[in-house]
C-alpha cells in the first residue's frame, strides 16, 4: 500500500483495515481453490495435484513483477524494503522440519488456518501444534540462539549473488515457472489415477 499512500490515493490510518480487508479476501481465494484440504496440499508430494505449486509460484511471479514495475515508475524502492538476513543452517533444517510438517500433518501454517477458520478439527490441531512450537522456542531461546544465528550470510538477493540485474532473473524464473507449470501437467496426467475427490 505503500505507493497508494505516497501518491495520496488512500489516507495513511486506513492502512490497518485495508490490510485486514487484503487477508479476508486472501484467505477466501485460498479456501476457493481448494487449500482447506489436506488432501489437495499433499496432492503436491505424491505427484496427483500441482495446484498449490501453480498458485503459490503464480503468487511470486506476479508480486515480483510487480515490485519491478513500481520500482521502475518510482512507486516504491526496492533497496529500502527490509529483506531478513540469510542463516545458512538454521534456514536448511527449518525448511527440512517445514516440509515435513507439511507431509506428515498435510498443512502448512497458512493453509491450516484457513481450514480452521471453516471448521476442520486437523487442522485447528495443527495450529495448536505450530502455537506449542512458538512457545518452546520462546522459551528455549537462549539454548537455541547459537545455532539459530549461525552461518549468517547477511542480506542476500538472488540476483546479486548470480551477478545478473532484476530484469533478466525475474525473465529466468518466470521462464522456469512455465517450464515446471508444463512438466507439471504432464506428471499429474500419468499419475491420474491417483486423483482424489475433494
Amino acid at each position: 500500500m505503500g505507493p497508494l499512500i505516497k501518491l495520496g490515493a488512500i489516507d495513511a490510518g486506513w492502512e490497518l483495515l485495508i490490510a485486514l480487508l487484503i487477508g479476508i479476501a486472501f484467505g477466501f481465494v485460498l479456501e476457493q481453490a481448494g487449500f482447506s484440504s489436506s488432501r489437495k496440499l499433499v496432492g503436491l508430494f505424491y505427484g496427483y495435484d500441482f495446484v498449490v505449486l501453480k498458485v503459490f509460484f503464480t503468487g511470486a511471479i506476479v508480486a515480483a513483477i510487480g515490485l519491478v514495475f513500481f520500482n521502475y515508475f518510482g512507486w516504491i524502492n526496492l533497496d529500502r524494503i527490509f529483506v531478513n538476513p540469510t542463516y545458512l543452517w538454521p534456514t536448511l533444517v527449518g525448511s527440512a522440519l517445514m516440509g515435513l510438517g507439511f507431509v506428515v500433518g498435510g498443512f502448512c501454517p497458512g493453509t491450516s488456518a484457513c481450514a480452521a477458520a471453516i471448521g476442520k478439527i486437523d487442522a485447528m490441531v495443527f495450529l495448536g501444534g505450530i502455537f506449542i512450537g512458538i512457545m518452546i522456542f520462546a522459551f528455549g531461546y537462549p539454548l537455541f540462539e547459537e545455532f539459530y544465528k549461525s552461518g549468517a550470510q547477511g542480506r542476500v538477493l538472488v540476483h546479486e549473488y548470480l551477478g545478473i540485474s532484476r530484469g533478466l532473473f525475474l525473465f529466468i524464473l518466470t521462464t522456469v515457472a512455465l517450464g515446471i507449470f508444463w512438466l507439471s501437467v504432464g506428471v499429474q496426467r500419468k499419475n491420474h489415477h491417483k486423483n482424489l475427490k475433494y
